[in-house]
């Protein structure tokens, strides 16, 4: 889940967002959405990841690692710290810069998306060690991979001042709506509507033919960034 350079990953995390509930400072994509990112995630998991995802994976998951992708946004009122984990604020610029960015309300660092997906990262790298890992890496899963959807939603990583675009108005045909909700809901509403009719697995399976096609000579690229993170979160 290495995350890659803005333009093509964002086309196809824009097309892959359905929410059902209304806008929150730490919704991204809703239920549908971050099902299908990680149903796409999956395919370009090693053989190696693919097995330690199973043996981690809860029993209600069924095997499938997409079931648990919605998951941190359901437990947003059993566990309110990691509310700010999804999303980063910026002083109204348009980079990311750590020491600056991420940080919770009282000023705990790493309290964002950005370091929440490091965080999570290294503590599965303890996956597999003897004596066993101390933490709670089925809930590490989890979040990983809720928040490697949620760093996609361009409001996600946005202006402290409008809230990620909750506080800006505009209208979607003939709906009004917070910027931030157009994002996480209409667009792929419609989107879902118009072109693949209501089908989930049939906008997966478009988006699937995307990244072998159109968008195959990117992919090798997400893999890497020039500041040599783990995971490229922080590009």
């Amino acid at each position: 889940m290495a995350a890659p350079r803005p333009h093509p990953l964002l086309l196809l995390l824009l097309v892959a967002l359905l929410a059902a509930s209304a806008p929150r400072r730490a919704d991204a994509w809703g239920k549908e959405g971050h099902i299908m990112v990680c149903k796409i995630a999956e395919k370009y998991l090693s053989e190696e990841a693919a097995a330690a995802v199973q043996e981690l994976l809860p029993e209600s998951a069924g095997g499938e690692l997409s079931t648990m992708c919605p998951w941190a946004d359901t437990m947003r009122f059993r566990y309110h710290w990691a509310s700010p984990l999804h999303y980063a604020n910026t002083p109204n610029v348009c980079n990311f810069k750590s020491s600056r960015d991420c940080h919770n309300s009282r000023g705990q660092q790493g309290m964002c998306v950005v370091g929440a997906i490091n965080n999570y990262t290294d503590q599965l790298y303890t996956y597999g060690d003897s004596p066993k890992s101390s933490y709670n890496l089925t809930e590490s899963l989890m979040f990983l991979a809720h928040f490697v959807g949620d760093v996609h939603q361009p409001l996600h990583v946005g202006y402290e001042e409008d809230e990620g675009g909750n506080t800006i108005m505009v209208r979607w045909y003939r709906r009004k709506a917070n910027l931030h909700h157009v994002w996480d809901v209409s667009i792929i509403d419609t989107v879902m509507k118009d072109f693949y009719n209501k089908s989930l697995d049939t906008m997966v399976g478009a988006l699937q033919t995307n990244l072998t096609e159109g968008w195959s000579d990117d992919v090798g690229h997400w893999e890497n960034c020039a500041n040599k993170r783990a995971t490229c979160a922080n590009e």
